[in-house]
């Protein structure tokens, strides 16, 4: 379906890849439908790790995977990036997490006008976000999320009043961006059956799979990205540092193929009503 060029949708995320890597076949979809798509991000991913090569040319891991973020914001049609200049805090449990300028130590209610001021000035007709949990608990995933769902209620409000002074905006529809929970059960047991702990996964071997697929969160809609799965893929090949040019191979790549090139959503508001059909489009009703 062509949508009209004025509907605008914002992403809200917390590090340079999660454009790409969560929700990014849903963003290419839109853009190429002349949606207004937008993204915050609140921080540079400073405390990602990368292989030296990458930072050849590059003054600090920041500086690169900003780099990569602009890369990927193009091939999936972003109109425009916003950072919030907060500092990557790491996985649950790291020093960084304690860092003055990390985003898990900043003040929530600063963290929420920020991304107020950013909503009632872009005025989108829909925001998505992470789940509750972060996707996977990642800190800075959950402290966005929260940010978020906080801003969402105080840019509607006619009594709060940002630092720009700018007049309230509600916001059409909001989601929450889910893992499929069978894409999480097919990895964890293809994990066990080539020997791999699923509580140990990741690079750092500090993302415990088993506990977040038992995490359930509904799914109200589904978005099939099958027309710009390629965009999304080149979009991840920018993430190179991340490792974002094996996604679309390997073991993950291979489980994706085989779920379809589908995004699912949690929607927040309006709140769904008992037997709703799942929605195809996240701006059916608009």
């Amino acid at each position: 379906m062509e949508l009209n060029k004025n509907l605008s949708l914002m992403a809200v995320l917390a590090h340079p890849d999660d454009e790409t890597f969560g929700m990014g076949g849903t963003l290419a979809k839109y853009a190429d439908e002349g949606v207004d798509v937008y993204l915050i991000c609140a921080t540079r991913g400073e405390v990602g790790e990368m292989d030296e090569e990458f930072l050849q040319g590059f003054n600090s891991p920041a500086e690169r995977r900003e780099y990569e973020l602009r890369c990927a914001a193009k091939n999936l049609g972003i109109k425009e990036v916003i950072l919030l200049n907060y500092r990557d805090s790491g996985m649950a449990g790291s020093e960084n997490n304690h860092h003055p300028d990390s985003l898990f130590s900043a003040n929530p209610e600063k963290v929420a006008e920020e991304v107020v001021q950013i909503i009632r000035r872009v005025q989108p007709d829909v925001v998505i976000t992470f789940d509750p949990i972060g996707g996977y608990r990642h800190p800075d995933h959950i402290k966005i999320h929260e940010a978020t769902v906080k801003a969402f209620t105080l840019s509607a409000d006619p009594t709060y009043q940002d630092r720009l002074n700018q007049d309230p905006y509600q916001i059409r529809k909001l989601y929450f961006h889910s893992i499929p929970k069978d894409f999480l059960k097919w990895t964890v047991r293809l994990l066990r059956l080539v020997g791999k702990d699923p509580r140990k996964f990741g690079k750092n071997k500090d993302i415990d799979l088993v506990s977040i697929a038992e995490v359930h969160f509904p799914t109200h809609a589904i978005i099939s990205y099958a027309k710009v799965a390629n965009r999304r893929d080149e979009a991840s090949a920018c993430h190179s540092s991340q490792g974002g040019s094996r996604v679309s191979g390997g073991l993950m790549g291979w489980l994706q193929r085989i779920l379809g090139s589908k995004d699912r959503f949690m929607r927040a508001f309006p709140e769904p009503s008992s037997g709703e059909k799942i929605e195809k489009d996240l701006f059916q009703g608009i």
